[in-house]
């Protein structure tokens, strides 16, 4: 059976890529840096552009959605998306998307030799869906930009062998930090980005007794610390800190394998 692996691009508010490879399938989730940027992130993963089997897009904001046109236009990569986030796409000035193929937010679909499970979360963002991609065997849970823990988010998220999850901001940091008060507002409100502690109660919460591998996204660089971050999931998950990985906006997150 082929690995399943993951790695980051990048995660933060400047731009977010997630790469998943299966046998001969990859799958970019987001795709928010340059034609340029992307493609020196890929290689720095042993990957280039012509690898690629198709691009799911997450939501429209630009930290995700920002390069997706220009890269799939220059490689010819198929993407995926809602109809909401491809009506809201094309309505924002300079965003040229060519037809994508569409996905229903409650219906799995497979890309490849990928099983892809659209899981709907509470964003500020006309039609946004996070994923569960796995290959049958071993399942890799993706959740980021959601505004707060839904049931139906923690029931998704039950037994994944992997999960990538939001760590955005805490709550203090955030608070005192130098934000304006409607971004704060914007951030910390109930469709805006999930804080340490909202990420520790899903974590909590799920069953993660088939977890190999947890990485905290979307961290914020200005209200959050990778400290804070992994304090606050591993007290939740009963682990050392230390096993917890951060995915960072420079850097992303090498290979991990399942």
């Amino acid at each position: 059976m082929p690995a399943l692996r993951f790695a980051v691009l990048g995660s933060g508010s400047r731009g977010n890529a997630t790469l998943i490879s299966c046998g001969g399938t990859r799958l970019l989730i987001d795709c928010g840096f340059t034609i340029e940027d992307t493609c020196q992130r890929l290689a720095r993963l042993g990957e280039d552009a012509s690898s690629l089997t198709a691009i799911l897009v997450t939501h429209e904001h630009g930290d995700h959605l920002r390069g997706v046109g220009p890269f799939s236009r220059r490689f010819g990569i198929p993407v995926w998306m809602t109809p909401g986030t491809y009506a809201s796409a094309r309505s924002r000035a300079g965003t040229a998307l060519a037809p994508p193929h569409y996905f229903d937010p409650h219906t799995p679909f497979a890309v490849g030799d990928l099983h892809v499970t659209p899981l709907p979360v509470p964003h500020d963002a006309r039609e946004p869906s996070q994923f569960v991609v796995g290959d049958g065997a071993r399942r890799l849970g993706v959740l980021s930009d959601a505004g707060h823990v839904t049931p139906h988010m923690v029931d998704s998220l039950h037994g994944v062998d992997a999960l990538l999850l939001e760590a955005n901001h805490d709550p203090t940091m955030l608070a005192e930090g130098p934000y304006p008060a409607s971004l704060k507002a914007r951030v910390g409100g109930g469709l805006g980005h999930l804080s340490n502690a909202q990420s520790a109660a899903l974590a909590g919460a799920m069953d993660g007794s088939r977890l190999r591998h947890v990485a905290l996204t979307h961290l914020s660089e200005q209200n959050n610390t990778p400290d804070l971050a992994r304090c606050a999931v591993a007290e939740a998950l009963g682990c050392e800190a230390h096993w917890l990985a951060v995915a960072d906006q420079a850097n992303g997150l090498d290979w991990r394998s399942l």
